[in-house]
């Protein structure tokens, strides 16, 4: 699926489209270049999974988890991978700890230096900035 979005307000719709179709498991890969979008749509779809949490880019902590009290889908792991240098670093963060979390949902923004650990099935979210406010998002492996 490839879509432009004009506006936030548009990135936020898809975001809560997309929300309705993931599920506790899922990875989502978040592609695309510095200010291309992926801590803005991480916002929107963070909210659209019923999240009150305060979404804020993890890059300096690499990671931030959200929190709910629901039996199906008690947190989303929000990781940012840009300051890892090398394979080493993503096992030690313990990254796959994060992918057997059955009842979570978890967000890799910058992840390339973790293709090897990604599951076969990861939602891969490509973000490519066409204009102040205008984003062409491609998704691939949405159920």
């Amino acid at each position: 699926m490839e879509t432009i979005t004009n506006s936030p307000q548009e990135t936020d719709q898809l975001a809560r489209k997309i929300a309705e179709k993931i599920k506790p498991g899922d990875v989502l890969a978040l592609y695309g270049k510095l200010g291309a979008g992926k801590t803005t749509f991480t916002k929107f779809l963070v909210k659209s999974l019923g999240f009150e949490d305060r979404v804020q880019s993890p890059t300096f902590i690499v990671a931030r988890v959200y929190n709910k009290n629901s039996p199906s889908l008690a947190r989303v792991n929000h990781l940012d991978l840009y300051r890892l240098q090398e394979g080493k670093e993503v096992e030690d963060l313990g990254i796959k700890e994060y992918f057997d979390e059955l009842n979570s949902i978890t967000i890799i923004e910058w992840p390339e230096i973790a293709e090897n650990y990604l599951p076969r099935k990861t939602i891969k979210i490509r973000f490519t900035e066409l204009g102040e406010n205008k984003r062409k998002i491609s998704v691939q492996n949405l159920h």
